[in-house]
């Protein structure tokens, strides 16, 4: 962990004080990643079986939820249950109040531009796994597609270390009204939702997140001929806190470590206009990391760890937009007053009471959010993610009459005859009763 005053440093030395961990995208890492791919790209199901068993230990199954399921039940207190429904009921809340409607406006008299929102018809889910089953990256991922509307979910996920599907995770499926997931996870996972792979069936888009070698395929298999699209870069996990003096040195902490703790590839940063807010925090960080049962992981993160002194609150903000942080904490008395200045970020909590372990279980906003600077211009997974939207038009005899002129002008003057041809054809008289018709107004939110 290193401690740096801002403006001490050069334009340089701000850049690498602020910059991710080499590792996120080392030559080696990209050269595996991209052989996997493109062995399940070329053998299918043949190469996603044995990356499997050399990776996961096993090769994937397709494993129904509802045995493992009614195990966690068993084996879950009344209170962990009930945090669980508690947290589907938020997300599901959030995301079902968030679905768009559907609007027109009548750009001139008789010319109706409509937008139109459909649900994609499959999609694939991404769901980490293995010695840390994350439940809850499945609820933030599939109830924001069923309140979108989404025809198909494929889930995969890792197997976990005893192998099979571990019942936590089958809970959640359950709940999500998901009756089967594969065991599958990595690379391997990912080929095989981005061109199929035996029964696993090929996907028009890949959302969740992962460690390097699945951001990586994400990305490597978007860029390919056919691929599916992906929701973001979402890689590890990272959180930037902005502290002033009255900050709570201890919840600081205990922030940053949060995070810390998924991954050793994970980034923290502090930034604080209070140097004893930095000397306390600094201090307390390795102590605590000491006490978790992941401190060894937490240990590693706090190697990439940074603790900026900001000459005051409006540079702190700026450091932030330059960093854009999958999570920004505003650690301030008045955090609605800089709210304003923020302009990248994936997710902000906003005061000392938003805990980000909030965000990451039950608020109700999706925890899937842009990593690696991505929040510059990609947002985090809402029922947008699983949305597309279509444009609609439609005239009246009029309007189209009217239009048709300046329509084929344009035309001619980038050289397309026939596209002119086809404005003029409109341009002449159309007998009532022809096909058509005029403009139809709706409206209503997407179901």
């Amino acid at each position: 962990m290193r401690r740096l005053v801002w403006n001490e440093l050069g334009e340089a030395e701000q850049a690498r004080a602020i910059a991710r961990p080499e590792q996120r995208s080392d030559a080696a890492l990209q050269a595996a990643v991209r052989a996997i791919v493109d062995d399940v790209r070329t053998r299918g199901w043949e190469a996603a079986a044995e990356q499997g068993l050399r990776l996961d230990g096993e090769e994937p199954r397709l494993v129904p939820v509802a045995g493992p399921a009614a195990e966690a039940r068993r084996s879950l207190a009344p209170e962990q249950l009930e945090a669980i429904e508690l947290a589907r009921r938020n997300i599901s809340a959030f995301h079902e109040g968030s679905l768009p409607r559907e609007h027109g406006v009548e750009t001139m008299p008789g010319l109706l531009v409509r937008k139109v929102w459909r649900p994609l018809d499959r999609v694939g889910l991404y769901i980490p796994g293995g010695k840390t089953p994350l439940f809850s990256t499945l609820l933030m991922l599939a109830l924001p597609a069923r309140a979108a509307g989404v025809g198909e979910i494929v889930a995969v996920t890792p197997p976990r270390p005893g192998g099979g599907l571990d019942p936590i995770i089958a809970l959640a499926a359950e709940l999500c009204g998901i009756e089967n997931v594969w065991t599958i996870g990595g690379a391997q996972a990912i080929a095989a939702l981005a061109f199929g792979a035996g029964a696993i069936a090929k996907v028009d888009k890949i959302c969740g997140p992962g460690n390097a070698y699945v951001a990586e395929a994400k990305g490597y298999v978007a860029s390919l001929p056919g691929g599916p699209s992906i929701d973001m870069p979402a890689g590890p996990s990272e959180l930037l806190v902005i502290a002033d003096a009255g900050a709570d040195p201890r919840m600081i902490a205990a922030d940053l470590l949060s995070q810390a703790e998924h991954d050793p590839s994970a980034q923290v940063l502090l930034v604080t206009t209070s140097e004893a807010v930095a000397a306390q925090v600094e201090e307390a960080l390795p102590r605590l990391a000491q006490e978790l049962p992941r401190g060894a992981i937490a240990g590693a993160s706090l190697a990439n760890a940074r603790i900026v002194l900001a000459a005051d609150l409006e540079q702190a903000i700026a450091i932030a937009n330059n960093y854009a942080p999958e999570h920004l904490s505003l650690a301030i008395e008045y955090p609605d007053a800089l709210l304003p200045l923020v302009r990248n970020a994936g997710a902000v909590f906003a005061g000392c009471l938003a805990a980000e372990t909030f965000g990451d279980y039950l608020a109700g906003s999706s925890h899937v959010l842009p990593t690696d600077g991505a929040a510059r211009s990609w947002s985090g997974i809402s029922v947008y993610s699983f949305l597309k939207a279509i444009t609609v038009q439609s005239l009246t005899r009029e309007a189209a009459r009217t239009l048709a002129p300046s329509a084929a002008a344009l035309a001619r003057l980038e050289g397309l005859e026939a596209h002119a041809l086809a404005a003029d054809a409109r341009g002449a008289f159309l007998p009532t009763g022809s096909w058509g018709g005029g403009p139809r107004r709706g409206g209503g939110a997407v179901r």
